[in-house]
């Protein structure tokens, strides 16, 4: 695929995650076939680099341990709609009876491993203990650092449970589309160099794993951020760039969700 029209500036916390991304795919691509070992970038620090490795050497344990399942994913696909919500129970029940679960009863899976469909191809990557006790450590760091904001995204919680969306380009509710995006609120704030700072490294982590799993979407994340800077300078939205520097995930949003369940998805 052609990465020609990406341009990553250094100063850029993705460029970071960017070269951290390129460790682990390199890494993982060795061990899969037995390659020469994989020297890191030197701009990465010693915590990345080991970050990387506990990524890379997971997702080549759930590469070598397939669960397959009989079903033809990409049929199953063409099935679902994005009407489909998964609220409208009777609509649910003829989904299952044309796309069956693809197996019998409730297998327990507690090691890494990928789930496959009768082609070959990848459903899901299941990668237990995949983040380090450091990139852990740091999560839970984040989350304070996050907590006034976590209080704002729903009523009647403690002082950690709640959700937020940080985004650098975000339609804000209430507003017609035909506007141009903003950064989110979340991110407005004078506080907001510190959070992107506190979650860099899980950013960077996530971002590696898309690049093994899904390189496509990773390699289009990244196109989108490279051409937004270009884009918020010419319309004019000085924010935008200035928070951009300090993104360090291909994705252009995160929903943070702290101590509180979610449903089943």
């Amino acid at each position: 695929m052609s990465t020609c029209d990406i341009k990553i500036w250094r100063t850029w916390a993705l460029a970071i995650t960017h070269e951290a991304g390129a460790y682990t795919e390199q890494k993982f691509n060795a061990e899969k076939t037995g390659g020469e070992p994989v020297i890191p970038s030197p701009n990465l620090d010693t915590d990345l680099v080991m970050a990387c490795d506990r990524l890379a050497d997971i997702l080549i344990k759930a590469y070598k341990n397939p669960i397959k399942m009989q079903i033809d994913i990409a049929r199953y696909s063409k099935l679902i709609s994005p009407k489909n919500t998964g609220h409208n129970e009777e609509k649910e029940e003829k989904l299952l009876e044309r796309c069956p679960p693809g197996h019998e009863g409730t297998k327990l899976v507690d090691k890494p491993a990928t789930i496959i469909d009768v082609s070959g191809t990848i459903i899901a990557w299941y990668l237990p203990d995949a983040l380090t006790e450091t990139t852990q450590k740091e999560i839970r760091v984040a989350t304070d650092l996050l907590g006034p904001s976590l209080e704002k995204g729903l009523e009647n919680v403690g002082s950690t449970p709640g959700c937020i969306n940080l985004s650098l380009a975000w339609f804000q509710q209430g507003h017609e589309n035909l506007s141009d995006p903003e950064v989110s609120t979340s991110l407005k704030g004078p506080s907001s160099e510190n959070t992107l700072k506190a979650i860099a490294r899980p950013a960077a982590i996530a971002s590696a794993a898309l690049r093994v799993m899904h390189p496509q979407q990773y390699f289009a994340g990244l196109r989108a951020l490279s051409h937004l800077r270009d884009k918020a300078l010419s319309k004019e939205l000085p924010q935008m760039p200035e928070t951009l520097q300090y993104w360090a995930s291909v994705f252009n949003s995160l929903s943070i969700i702290s101590n509180w369940e979610t449903p089943n998805h």
